[in-house]
């Protein structure tokens, strides 16, 4: 296996590439950690009738947090540490994976195993700049290279080996200040994401009140009436063409698989990663379907789907719905996005989950006449809208802070110590 495809094969959260230190700043310093860290045991005695609580660090640098609440006659590992409130707390097993951070004041107190390395630091390196720091590719790829193990998820951190590594370092005043600007940059973050999490709540309520018929809109009181899948439009499977046919590929019929649709942020699709000629159409069990055609995968991922806005195809994993002029696609999309938990039922497999072409068919769901189901899927459309403006602002954010924080940990772009603390 070459080094690009043995990288390709790790997760996202891991960074594996040598680390390779950029030229040091004017003004900054260049050593190893061991100059600026250091590792604070505080062991501690259990009694069998206290309370203790534990803590686990998240993947990705995703924070320090409380894991469970035990007597210490629970605790099976009896050699146990205490913690204090902004102590930097590196996972042993789970570094590799970004799993470092510093202990907030509410579980000062708490502890953990040998399995994880407490640290404190010198006056010459602020705690909260190396949080920040932990976000860089270089600290990643230092925990990668001072870990050992035969397996990404079995690796065992060295605390000696890390120590070793050299750093670029800014000043005190000019660490506490990088630290400033980004934790701004995280609580405006924080706040958009709150946004983004309400969003979704309040979707999630409106689809649960109107796809039930719950909460009826304004002017709408006609009965609901229960309908087979098969009687919303018309069922068409997709196929694959002959792979090594080249003749059968890289035509203007968009096909779509799966990823495809996973990938999608809004319910709409209108491109896919692969195109098919013609020739591979007719070749397949893969057919044309219209503009307005629901895509429903039924294979594997069940229960992911889209709502076609450009004539397309298929692959074999989806069950598509034509729908009739009785029945409206997005309200379709909606209605089996709710729903989706009731598709999984239906799936059957060993090797994998499919839903049958038969089985798909008989699912039976309550549906109000055509001009409710528009309305209801105007409505919903609406909080979409709404939730993918503030997921891309999010997004927008994420991305800004990320270039910021690059610059600003790797010294191209400086800051100046605040009045009071130059003075």
């Amino acid at each position: 296996m070459t080094e690009v495809s043995k990288a390709s094969a790790y997760p996202k959260s891991v960074q594996a590439g040598l680390p390779r230190l950029g030229a040091t700043p004017t003004g900054w310093s260049r050593g190893p950690l061991s100059e600026h860290l250091f590792e604070e045991l505080r062991p501690i005695r259990m009694a069998d009738d206290e309370t203790y609580d534990l803590v686990t660090v998240k993947r990705s640098r995703g924070g320090v947090v409380l894991r469970e609440r035990l007597k210490g006659k629970e605790i099976a590992v009896k050699s146990q540490f205490r913690l204090k409130a902004g102590d930097f707390l590196i996972s042993k097993r789970q570094i590799v994976h970004g799993a470092c951070g510093i202990v907030p004041p509410q579980l000062g107190g708490a502890i953990v195993s040998n399995e994880y390395a407490v640290l404190r630091a010198r006056p010459s390196l602020h705690l909260e700049f190396l949080n920040c720091l932990a976000h860089s590719i270089y600290f990643q790829q230092t925990c990668f290279h001072s870990s050992i193990g035969v397996h990404v998820e079995k690796m065992i951190f060295k605390l000696e080996e890390w120590l070793k590594w050299d750093f670029n370092l800014p000043p005190a005043r000019e660490q506490h200040r990088i630290a400033e600007i980004l934790a701004t940059w995280e609580g405006a973050i924080g706040t958009v994401e709150a946004l983004v999490a309400n969003a979704r709540e309040q979707k999630a309520a409106m689809m649960q009140a109107l796809l039930t018929g719950e909460r009826r809109l304004p002017g709408f009181e006609g009965e609901w009436c229960p309908t087979p899948i098969s009687g919303t439009g018309a069922i068409v499977s997709g196929g694959t063409p002959d792979s090594t046919d080249p003749a059968y590929w890289g035509g203007d019929i968009a096909w779509a698989t799966p990823t495809d649709v996973t990938k999608l942020r809004t319910p709409y699709i209108s491109r896919t990663d692969r195109f098919i000629t013609a020739a591979g159409l007719s070749s397949s069990a893969a057919k044309l379907l219209p503009a307005g055609t629901v895509i429903v995968c039924t294979r594997a991922s069940v229960g992911i789907l889209a709502i076609a806005t450009v004539p397309m195809s298929t692959n074999q994993g989806f069950k598509n719905i034509i729908p009739n002029q009785k029945h409206d696609s997005a309200f379709l999309y909606y209605l089996l996005s709710f729903n989706g938990k009731a598709l999984v039922r239906a799936a059957g497999g060993s090797t994998f989950l499919e839903v049958s072409k038969a089985d798909f068919e008989r699912l039976i769901f309550n549906i109000p006449a055509i001009d409710e189901q528009r309305a209801i899927a105007s409505v919903l459309a609406s909080a979409d809208e709404a939730k993918q403006k503030l997921e891309a602002e999010l997004e927008a954010l994420r991305q800004e802070e990320a270039a910021l924080m690059q610059q600003l940990l790797s010294g191209k772009r400086r800051v100046r110590a605040a009045e009071s603390e130059a003075a």
